[in-house]
């Protein structure tokens, strides 16, 4: 299954179903990656936060180590970038797949961490759409009012 953007969906919903670690990484506007981690233990439940850029996989795995310090580091962090806004994520079942990944752990709060996430990422894009409109930080205008 693909769709206007070349995106295979099949293998990114592969990666969702069997990648313990994975980061999304978004070309519009968002700077902020989304880190999912469905290891889990008793104590510990399965994570999705966002997180800064990396400026390289060792300072990815420090970070990682640093989120989850009683998990020993994965073998791999498996990675892709997403070309469409935040919303498509939802619109084409990828961000539920994640949910439901997640959930299957059986940690209680699962579903209230991935709504609080998706609300946070939704926010930050609109974020930077409404900067990149007004030349804010990092943005300029073409044209101005005069």
């Amino acid at each position: 299954m693909s769709n206007d953007f070349g995106l295979d969906l099949d293998e990114i919903f592969h990666v969702v179903d069997t990648a313990e670690v994975l980061i999304i990484r978004f070309q519009m506007p968002v700077d902020k990656r989304l880190l999912v981690d469905t290891r889990s233990t008793e104590i510990d439940p399965p994570l999705v936060t966002l997180v800064s850029r990396a400026s390289s996989v060792e300072e990815r795995f420090r970070s990682l180590k640093q989120l989850r310090p009683r998990l020993p580091l994965p073998d791999k962090i498996l990675s892709f970038q997403w070309p469409r806004h935040v919303a498509a994520l939802a619109e084409c079942g990828v961000w539920e797949r994640i949910v439901r990944r997640l959930e299957e752990s059986g940690h209680a709060g699962v579903r209230a961490m991935c709504d609080a996430v998706w609300r946070e990422l939704v926010a930050a894009e609109r974020r930077e759409e409404i900067a990149a409109i007004r030349g804010g930080q990092g943005w300029h205008t073409l044209w101005q009012r005069t």
